[in-house]
């Protein structure tokens, strides 16, 4: 596995699929305001994925769901409950989103991947200890293609 560390914006990286650090999908998604990555994907996926993603029902902390992409140019997006129903991240959710996204990317034979710094921001961890938590899980997963982890970047 190539992994790879970049600071600047989710939607611009070129890869075969996102993933997209959402919540336990509880909350209908239309009465929520999606914020960070969230809330970028909306305005520029449009509302396909989210409608997508809305029929699937809740979804387990550290799990991951995969829909379509909307108007972005992927072939998909993986969304991982990175965040608790009080909107928390954990060590435990964040290694396991990392896990169970690089195994839907791995099912669908994807074969680049990026993602952002799952559980920091609203999530509360720091950005530095969520970088760590997600390079020291990558390293013990098996991907053949590559992860560019992305540190958002005004």
């Amino acid at each position: 596995m190539e992994i790879k560390t970049v600071k600047g914006d989710l939607l611009t990286q070129e890869v075969d699929v996102i993933v997209n650090a959402w919540n336990r999908n509880i909350i209908p998604w239309w009465l929520l305001i999606p914020q960070g990555v969230s809330g970028a994907i909306k305005k520029k996926a449009g509302l396909e994925p989210f409608k997508e993603l809305g029929k699937l029902g809740a979804i387990p902390l550290g799990q991951a769901v995969i829909t379509c992409a909307g108007n972005l140019p992927y072939k998909a997006i993986i969304h991982v409950a990175g965040i608790s129903m009080f909107w928390i991240s954990s060590e435990k959710s964040i290694r396991e989103s990392v896990t169970n996204a690089l195994k839907l990317a791995n099912e669908n034979n994807y074969k680049s991947i990026a993602m952002p710094l799952i559980g920091a921001g609203t999530g509360g961890t720091k950005q530095q200890a969520t970088l760590d938590i997600i390079l020291d899980q990558l390293s013990k997963l098996t991907f053949e293609g590559r992860v560019i982890i992305v540190v958002f970047d005004k």
